[in-house]
C-alpha cells in the first residue's frame, strides 16, 4: 500500500497542472530534476534490454528518491519495491552508474511477479551535477530531439541533437538514450479541430507542425508548442522528409490543400495519412488522386474517413478518434469494424485488387 501511495503521489495530475501535456518519460525527469534541487538523493533508473515477457518496454524510466519516492515504472511494483529497499541502504548503486537484471531465474520471476519468466536488465544512475539534466529537459521542452549519452565510467553526459531514426543503445560502457517527441504529426490545417488534436497529440510524443496558408486561420493559431507554417501543403511534405515515425492528418476540407499534402504524403513511408470527410467525399477524393501518379496501393493508404467510428461528433470527440485510429496502427493493432473502408478506386496504376486494406 506504501508503495501505491508513493507511485500515486508522483503521477497524479492535480499534483502539477502543467502534467497533462508531459510524456511519462518527462514526468520521470521533471520530478528527478526537482527533487535534486529539493537536496534529495537521487537514482534513475532506465530498462536497457528485455527478455520474454516484460511488463516495460526498453527505454522506460523510473526515478528513486533517497527516502523512497518513486516516479515511473519499470515492471508495475515488484521490482521497484525491491529496488526502493536497496536504494534506501546504498547497496543498489554507489557513486557511478551500475546495471542490475531481475527476473534471470525461474524464482526471481516469481519473486519479482515479473510474467512468463520475464527479465529486465537495468542501468541505475546517480543522479547529479555531471547528469546535465537541467539541459536535457530545457531542450526537450523547446520540442527539441536530443540523444542523451551517459559514460558508465564516471557518470558524465554528453547531450547531442538527435535523428528520428535513433534508438537507445546500451553495451556496457556507454547508455545512449533518446529524449524529446519521438514522433511526428503534421495537421493540414489551422482550424478548431486541429487545436484539439495538436494540443492531444502532443501529450502522446508527437512533435506536431500545423501548416495552413490561409491567414484568416494562421493569424489565430495560439497552440504552444505546435510549429505554424503559411507555406503550401506539398511544400511542407517534401521538406520535412516524412518517414516511418511520422503521420499527416488534412482537415480543411478543401481539396486544393488537402489533396496536394496527400499527393506528396501517400507516396512517403509515413505509418499514417487521414484525411477529413465523410465516406462519399473520400470516395471523391480518392477518385482525384488516382489521376495523378499514385499507384492503387499507395491510395489505398489513406484512412479516410479519418478516425475511428466511435460516434464522434464534437471537436475533442474526433481528434480523440483520430488519435485512437493513429495509435492503433503505430502499434499494429487491427482495427476491424471500428473504421470505414474506402471504395477502391478503378483509375491510378494498376495492380491486384487484393493488395486493397480495409484500415
Amino acid at each position: 500500500m506504501d508503495l501505491i501511495r508513493r507511485v500515486h503521489v508522483a503521477f497524479h495530475p492535480l499534483n502539477n497542472a502543467e502534467k497533462h501535456l508531459d510524456s511519462v518519460d518527462l514526468q520521470v525527469l521533471k520530478s528527478a530534476r526537482d527533487w535534486l534541487q529539493g537536496g534529495h538523493r537521487v537514482v534513475l533508473v532506465t530498462v536497457v534490454k528485455t527478455w520474454g515477457s516484460a511488463p516495460r518496454p526498453i527505454g522506460a524510466l523510473t526515478a528513486i528518491r533517497d527516502d523512497g519516492m518513486i516516479a515511473g515504472s519499470v515492471s508495475g511494483g515488484c521490482v521497484e519495491d525491491d529496488m526502493i529497499d536497496r536504494v534506501r541502504k546504498r547497496e543498489l548503486v554507489a557513486d557511478k552508474p551500475a546495471s542490475t537484471s531481475y527476473g534471470v531465474s525461474a524464482e526471481q520471476a516469481r519473486r519479482f511477479g515479473l510474467p512468463c519468466g520475464g527479465t529486465l536488465e537495468l542501468v541505475l544512475e546517480p543522479l547529479g551535477t555531471q547528469s546535465e539534466l537541467d539541459e536535457l529537459l530545457v531542450r526537450v521542452e523547446r520540442h527539441e530531439l536530443v540523444v542523451r549519452k551517459l559514460h558508465m565510467d564516471s557518470g558524465r553526459v554528453d547531450i547531442a541533437p538527435g535523428k528520428w531514426s535513433d534508438q537507445l543503445r546500451y553495451d556496457g560502457e556507454t547508455l545512449v538514450s533518446v529524449h524529446g517527441p519521438h514522433w511526428r504529426l503534421l495537421i493540414i490545417g489551422a482550424g478548431q479541430l486541429s487545436k484539439y488534436l495538436a494540443e492531444m497529440a502532443q501529450a502522446l510524443d508527437y512533435h506536431v507542425t500545423v501548416c495552413d496558408p490561409r491567414e484568416e486561420y494562421a493569424d489565430t493559431w495560439d497552440v504552444g508548442g505546435a510549429q505554424l507554417t503559411r507555406d503550401m501543403p506539398d511544400d511542407v511534405v517534401i521538406a520535412m522528409n516524412l518517414d516511418a515515425h511520422s503521420a499527416v492528418v488534412t482537415l480543411t476540407h478543401d481539396p486544393k490543400l488537402d489533396d496536394m499534402a496527400l499527393l506528396e504524403a501517400l507516396k512517403s513511408p509515413a505509418f499514417y495519412i487521414g484525411a477529413i470527410g465523410s465516406k462519399k467525399n473520400n470516395d471523391a477524393r480518392r477518385d482525384r488522386l488516382a489521376e495523378f501518379d499514385l499507384s492503387q496501393a499507395e491510395i489505398a493508404r489513406l484512412h479516410g474517413p479519418v478516425g475511428l467510428k466511435i460516434g464522434s461528433k464534437t471537436p475533442p470527440e474526433i481528434a480523440i478518434a483520430i488519435l485512437a485510429e493513429m495509435t492503433a496502427i503505430k502499434n499494429g493493432v487491427k482495427l476491424g469494424g471500428f473504421v470505414e473502408p474506402g471504395r477502391p478506386t478503378t483509375q491510378g496504376c494498376a495492380i491486384p485488387e487484393t493488395v486493397i486494406r480495409d484500415s
